[in-house]
C-alpha cells in the first residue's frame, strides 16, 4: 500500500460525511422543485385503473424497481419492466388503463426513448421523472417531476450518486402521497405484509396463541389458601371462577399478596369471591393482537380472558403470549 492510499484511508470517515452531507442537500433541493406537475403525477397514480408501470434503464432501473415495489407494498399495484425487455414480448403486460412512470437523469436515455412511441401508440399517460426538463422524455410526458442535482456526491462527478438518492426519495414522496390520499392504515399494510412481523401482530388473533389447556379454574367459594396452591401450579399468575362454564371472576397472584397484606392471619379464612374482580377484561377469539395490546396497555393489565358470544371461556391470552 502506497504513502498516499494510507494517508486517505486517514480520511474515510470524512469523505464519508461529505458524501452524506452532499446527499442530504441534494434531497433538500428537492422541495423547491415541486409544482403542480407532483400534483397532477399524484392525480394520475390514484386514478389509475390499472397499474403503475414503473422503468428506467441502468441506475436509474435500480430505483425505479424498489419505487415499483413500495408502491405495490402501499396500497398502488405496481411493478417495474425494463424497457428492453419490451422488445421481448413484455409490452403484453401493459393495457391502456395503465400508467408508466420512467425515470432517466438525462430524460435523454436511447433505450427508453425507443420505448416511449409505443406507450403513446397505445394512449397510455406517462409522469416522467428527470433532471432536465428540456428533455425528450419531459416533452413527451403528461407530467414530468423535476429530480435535479446540483453535483453528485462522486467526486468526479460522474457515478450517479446524488441523482439516484433524489430520485428514489422523490419516489417514496409519490408513495407516501399516496398513502395520505388513499388514508392506507396499519391493518392495510398488513395485508401486503403477511410474512413480516408487522403483519404477523396486525393479522394475528387470540385464538391463534391463547392458552387453552390446563386452565387454572378455581371455584369462587374456595379459599384462598387452596387458591393459592391453583394459580400457583397454572403458571399464569392468575386463577378464573366459572358458574355454568361462563367468567363470573378472575383473581392474580398481586390480588393474592394485597389481600395477605390486609388480612395477614385471617387470610386463610376469606375465598375468592371475596377478592376476586367480577367484570374481567375479555376478548373475542378473532381479536387481534394489536387490539389486545392496546387493553392491556391502556388497563395496565398483562391478561386477558378469551370468551365466545355468551361469555363462555376458551382461553388466557397474557402479555408473553402478544410478542410475536
Amino acid at each position: 500500500m502506497t504513502e498516499k492510499a494510507t494517508e486517505k484511508l486517514n480520511h474515510a470517515r470524512e469523505f464519508a460525511i461529505q458524501a452524506l452531507k452532499e446527499e442530504s442537500d441534494a434531497l433538500l433541493g428537492l422541495v423547491p422543485q415541486l409544482d403542480q406537475n407532483f400534483d397532477h403525477a399524484v392525480k394520475m397514480m390514484f386514478e389509475c385503473k390499472g397499474k403503475i408501470i414503473v422503468t428506467g434503464v441502468g441506475k436509474s432501473g435500480n430505483v425505479g424497481a424498489k419505487i415499483a415495489a413500495t408502491l405495490a407494498s402501499t396500497g398502488t399495484p405496481a411493478f417495474f419492466i425494463n424497457p428492453l425487455d419490451v422488445y421481448h414480448g413484455d409490452l403484453g403486460v401493459m393495457t391502456s388503463d395503465d400508467v408508466v412512470l420512467a425515470l432517466s437523469n438525462s430524460g435523454q436515455t436511447d433505450e427508453l426513448l425507443r420505448f416511449i412511441p409505443m406507450v403513446l401508440h397505445m394512449n397510455v399517460p406517462i409522469i416522467a421523472m428527470t433532471g432536465n426538463e428540456n428533455s425528450l422524455l419531459a416533452k413527451y410526458s403528461n407530467a414530468h417531476i423535476k429530480v435535479w442535482v446540483k453535483k453528485e456526491a462522486c467526486p468526479l462527478n460522474l457515478a450517479p450518486t446524488s441523482s439516484t438518492t433524489a430520485a428514489l426519495a422523490m419516489g417514496d414522496a409519490l408513495a407516501i402521497a399516496l398513502m395520505r390520499v388513499r388514508d392506507f392504515k396499519p391493518k392495510d399494510f398488513a395485508q401486503f405484509h403477511p410474512g413480516g412481523e408487522l403483519g404477523k401482530r396486525l393479522l394475528t388473533t387470540a385464538e391463534d396463541v391463547m392458552r387453552s389447556d390446563e386452565l387454572p379454574i378455581i371455584p369462587k367459594e374456595m379459599h384462598l389458601g387452596e387458591a393459592i396452591i391453583h394459580v400457583s401450579k397454572g403458571k399464569l399468575g392468575l386463577g378464573v371462577s366459572l358458574e355454568n362454564g361462563k367468567v363470573v371472576g378472575l383473581i392474580t397472584d398481586g390480588d393474592i399478596r394485597r389481600a395477605m397484606e390486609k388480612w395477614q392471619a385471617h387470610f386463610f379464612d376469606r375465598t375468592v369471591s371475596d377478592i376476586m374482580t367480577t367484570e374481567p377484561k375479555t376478548v373475542l377469539p378473532n381479536t387481534k393482537i394489536t387490539d389486545i395490546q392496546q387493553i392491556m396497555n391502556t388497563h395496565k393489565i398483562h391478561t386477558v380472558l378469551v370468551v365466545d358470544e355468551d361469555g363462555s371461556l376458551l382461553g388466557v391470552v397474557d402479555h408473553y403470549s402478544c410478542m410475536i
